[in-house]
């Protein structure tokens, strides 16, 4: 029934996307103007509507700096962070792109976003690289749980070492923290924030990261589940089992990822950028279950030349820096932008 519906839906999307070429501005309640939108980006079966009017919202009343990354709620709220001293640093926002709530001025650099638990036994955890800190919250807010420099791993000689990128949940409750603009430690901890091990460190080998900015549970082996890490400047992502032995690494030219997204059988990266930093770049990336890419939304098709992906091409009008991809039950994506002039999150409908 889902496939029909899809498509339904792209066959009517098309049709309209031949006539649309630049829309009025006069169309638009939103103060970000110039905006190109409702126009197909993807490839094969992973092909999306591009809404950047989703997520728009008045800066006086709900302002946002770097936004990095978002996350659902057992409710269906979408839950996001964003930097900055002066603003709240989490927005919530519902499917429709209301602002429901928001919440948090101390997180400045607010940045990873993990969601845990289930029903109202939900909670959240944001890591801050800005005040060296990770902090396990509720949904409304509410700190229940800081995590500082861990002071059992000798490589840390300060607090300020310590720079958190993100999270990741074990079955057991087991908390894996990447310290991804920091000494790109790996460091795990119990449930009850009991230290456990570490294991990384920066360099480029097997066992060692480049900027170690995300870290996500693959579970859909069940029998084996493991932690996809990446490695962004070396511009790949690497397997390793929950004690922190590395299985596998996986090259992605030209694609600077952040967090691998698991949705069913697929991983979905956003690739923040693919040549430099000095300018807006970026796509998201889909990839199967043998971690091949079968879609670029954003930028030019997947291409693999002798089993070696080819450095994809910014089609120049999606992205700006996008940081992180959230994937709903309808397989719609959601992307937040760092560094893209306080834009705020876009929202790819699957056709």
């Amino acid at each position: 029934m889902k496939n029909s519906k899809r498509d339904f839906i792209k066959k009517s999307v098309t049709a309209a996307a031949a006539t649309f070429i630049l829309p009025s501005l006069g169309m638009y309640k939103s103060v970000q103007t110039n905006l190109v939108t409702n126009y197909i980006v993807g490839h094969g079966d992973f092909k999306y509507r591009v809404d950047k009017e989703w997520g728009v919202q008045d800066p006086s009343k709900t302002p946002v700096n770097d936004c990095h990354e978002m996350v659902m709620d057992s409710k269906g709220r979408i839950l996001m962070t964003t930097t900055g001293k002066d603003n709240h640093n989490i927005i919530i926002y519902d499917k429709s792109g209301k602002v429901l709530d928001s919440w948090g001025n101390n997180f400045p650099g607010a940045h990873g976003l993990t969601i845990a638990g289930e029903g109202n036994e939900q909670f959240l955890f944001i890591t801050d690289p800005d005040t060296h800190k990770v902090f396990k919250t509720t949904l409304e807010g509410k700190i229940l749980m800081t995590f500082n420099r861990p002071i059992e791993v000798s490589g840390y000689n300060n607090d300020n070492q310590f720079k958190p990128t993100e999270t990741a949940i074990a079955p057991n409750g087991d908390i894996y923290i990447a310290d991804g603009y920091g000494e790109n430690y790996i460091i795990q901890y119990s449930e009850n924030g009991e230290y456990i091990r570490h294991f990384g460190g920066k360099g480029e080998g097997d066992s060692e990261f480049n900027c170690c900015h995300g870290v996500t549970l693959d579970t859909r082996d069940s029998k084996a589940p493991s932690l996809l890490i990446t490695s962004r400047a070396s511009q790949q992502y690497k397997r390793f089992t929950l004690d922190g032995n590395h299985l596998e690494t996986i090259s992605l030219p030209g694609c600077s990822v952040c967090r691998p997204v698991i949705h069913g059988e697929n991983i979905y990266f956003a690739v923040i950028v693919t040549k430099t930093w000095d300018s807006y770049d970026g796509m998201i990336a889909v990839l199967n279950s043998d971690n091949q890419i079968v879609s670029f939304p954003g930028g030019s098709a997947p291409k693999y030349v002798d089993g070696i992906l080819a450095n994809p091409i910014y089609d120049g009008q999606t992205f700006k820096n996008p940081h992180d991809v959230l994937i709903d039950a309808d397989e719609n994506l959601y992307i937040p932008q760092w560094a893209s002039g306080k834009t705020y999150p876009i929202k790819l409908h699957r056709i």
